[in-house]
């Protein structure tokens, strides 16, 4: 970014280390923070979060100027409440200036200071902390570790600023806004005393394990391929050695699978889970699975004393990371309600919807829909290029539309760039859609649509497209 001359009070685009952009308002730092030396900077409070940062120069542009640019280029839920928080600012300074009656600021009158905080950072771990005079626990789920190197650490006449001030800087001189781009920023969660175990470390279960940590659970990690394990004991996680072992170890135990017969192999298998059920310990299926498998599982950890909840997820690889997934539970109410602060992590919303089965029910109407919507927009790309017409422009009409979405855009833009990439598996989807079928056989209701997807899915299976994004559905269009 190129140099600016700004001033205390300007609305301004910070650029943190590898994140992107993120507005802000330039202010005066507490009396007692030493600035960095060395460096020309402004010290910025970022809007959408609470965090502060001292912020070079050339890693800032006037708020205004770029607007429309930033907007452009960076997308997602959190980036637009910063913005929106932005403009709520400028209308509620208008409104001050409008209903000014030139008798200048009332004296004697003083805002009390907002509080702030301090976070110190390991790398990219950012989160909330205890009072910073005390010193940090590696085994304490609050701990984590300072950014300002010991040389820039303020003095003890700091210490009443430390609870407050938020602040996180990278090696490399600029500030890291991960706090303001990632689930930290539920910082307001209490993360539940009980014990956390999870099963299986795949493309949604390791952002959901990932957010679980940053929250300060205490988590316990098994998965097939014990490699996968590593990254998260590095985070803080505990390895458990087989299901059975974290389900004895672990107060709730969440497992996270590919499909019915790895759903029931991990509880009823050799060193499974049920031999390490005891009355009163939770099991929780996220698995998007049939509903006899639900039945099936719940009866079986129930008939030990166990708890059951089934708690299928809505949404994608990348949301799993974003922590923004949608909750769909069932079962054993009172597992759901402990659950509570395990879902406001991993998750933007969670729905309860009654006995056991009907979140796996629901899962597979949601994901019927979403996988014949997938199909059908391959067809029209495909149709549109064998009819001549610009896959672009036919993408940028329909995106000016009523089915204007996220999903539609960003599944588009990838085909087009060939990029298939998965964030959810196209054999799951078409493992979805058999499931949904057969369900609706059984409630003799014709699917119809469904089925009609199903084989367009299978045919790019057998393109060897099973481990490619559900995006991949098209190439069964091409070849």
């Amino acid at each position: 970014m190129a140099t600016v001359h700004l001033r205390i009070g300007d609305l301004v685009w910070g650029k943190l280390g590898r994140y992107p952009p993120w507005p802000g308002k330039i202010v005066s730092p507490p009396k007692d923070l030493k600035k960095p030396r060395g460096k020309k900077c402004h010290f910025v409070k970022f809007f959408g979060t609470e965090d502060h940062a001292w912020i070079k120069v050339e890693q800032l542009k006037p708020y205004h100027a770029h607007k429309e640019e930033m907007i452009k280029i960076n997308k997602g839920k959190r980036f637009q409440q910063a913005v929106d928080a932005v403009e709520d600012f400028l209308k509620k300074a208008k409104g001050k200036e409008q209903n000014s009656d030139g008798k200048g600021d009332l004296k004697g009158k003083k805002t009390p200071n907002k509080p702030l905080k301090i976070l110190e950072e390991d790398d990219e771990d950012l989160s909330a902390l205890k009072d910073p005079s005390e010193k940090p626990v590696k085994d304490d789920p609050h701990f984590h570790h300072f950014l300002l190197s010991q040389s820039e650490k303020p003095a003890s006449s700091m210490e009443p600023i430390s609870k407050r001030l938020k602040i996180v800087e990278e090696d490399t001189g600029s500030t890291s806004i991960q706090a303001a781009d990632s689930t930290a920023i539920n910082g307001s969660i209490t993360p539940t005393d009980k014990r956390i175990g999870f099963l299986g470390l795949g493309l949604m279960g390791s952002g959901i394990v990932s957010n679980l940590l940053k929250m300060g659970h205490v988590v316990t990690v098994w998965n097939r391929t014990a490699e996968k394990c590593d990254l998260f004991i590095q985070e803080g996680a505990r390895l458990g050695r087989t299901p059975a072992e974290v389900a004895s170890m672990c107060d709730i135990t969440f497992s996270c699978v590919s499909d019915p017969k790895a759903a029931r192999d991990l509880v009823l298998g050799p060193s499974g889970v049920l031999q390490g059920i005891r009355p009163g310990k939770c099991y929780i299926e996220m698995s998007t699975v049939d509903p006899e498998t639900i039945t099936e599982l719940s009866q079986v950890i129930t008939s030990r004393g166990g708890r059951f909840l089934e708690a299928p997820v809505a949404g994608s690889q990348q949301l799993s990371n974003d922590g923004m997934l949608v909750i769909l539970a069932a079962g054993d109410r009172t597992v759901y309600e402990d659950c509570s602060s395990c879902f406001q992590a991993m998750g933007k919303s969670s729905f309860f919807l009654g006995e056991a089965g009907n979140a796996a029910r629901m899962m597979l109407i949601l994901n019927m829909v979403q996988g014949s919507f997938m199909a059908t927009i391959a067809e029209g790309l495909t149709l549109a290029q064998a009819t001549g017409q610009s896959q672009q422009t036919f993408l940028d009409i329909l995106c000016q539309g009523q089915m204007a979405s996220t999903f539609v855009d960003q599944k588009c833009q990838n085909i087009l760039q060939g990029n298939f990439k998965p964030d959810y598996y196209l054999k799951h989807i078409q493992k979805d859609l058999r499931l949904a079928i057969s369900m609706g056989d059984m409630a003799n209701h014709p699917t119809p649509m469904a089925a009609a997807a199903n084989e367009v899915y299978k045919r790019a299976k057998a393109l060897d497209q099973s481990d490619n994004d559900i995006s991949a559905v098209y190439r069964a269009y091409i070849h």
